[in-house]
């Protein structure tokens, strides 16, 4: 009878070394899918964070338009005045003073046609390009002076401007670009 007891002792033993080694290899099974889901989910945030930053090609910055916008400020118009020839910057200034050009052209006309030539060529809108339309305005102590649209206004634009003040006025120049 000695021997029944031991057999159900190791009887037992037996059944909870196996109980305990499942119990192991569930937990390690557990693990190891927990790990693999987690890499899975920093994979797709990963490839998730790349689409979504990365703007479709063609698309327009919005510091390309500040760019864009000081650097015509700075150009140089045909527009002479007593001393030099005006950069786009000083003939807004003077548009707003009303003063005249040498040649004996408006300098608000001659402001329209240099703004016109430039966001023109700077700008391709149209239906087979990038850009869909754009939207230059002039403001001049907040009234609107200049406005130059063309193609279409979206909803999906960029946009910059850059204000400056000279003889107690205010001055902004504002360019929306449609994609």
């Amino acid at each position: 009878m000695k021997k029944e007891p031991n057999m159900v002792e190791n009887l037992r033993k037996g059944i909870l070394n196996t109980m305990i080694r499942k119990n192991k290899k569930g937990q390690e099974e557990m693990v190891g899918f927990a790990v693999i889901a987690i890499i899975v989910s920093i994979g797709i945030l990963i490839l998730l964070s790349f689409m979504i930053r990365s703007p479709a090609k063609g698309d327009t910055e919005n510091y390309q338009v500040d760019s864009f916008i000081q650097s015509a400020l700075q150009y140089t118009t045909d527009c002479e005045s007593d001393v030099e020839f005006l950069s786009l910057q000083k003939l807004v200034i003077a548009c707003g003073n009303g003063e005249m050009c040498l040649d004996g052209r408006e300098s608000c006309r001659a402001l329209n046609s240099t703004i016109i030539d430039l966001v023109g060529n700077g700008w391709n809108a149209g239906a087979n390009s990038s850009v869909k339309g754009y939207n230059l305005k002039v403001i001049i102590d907040g009234q609107e002076k200049l406005a130059i649209k063309k193609g279409n206004e979206t909803i999906n634009f960029k946009g910059g401007f850059q204000d400056f003040a000279r003889s107690g006025r205010n001055y902004e120049v504002s360019l929306n670009i449609y994609n």
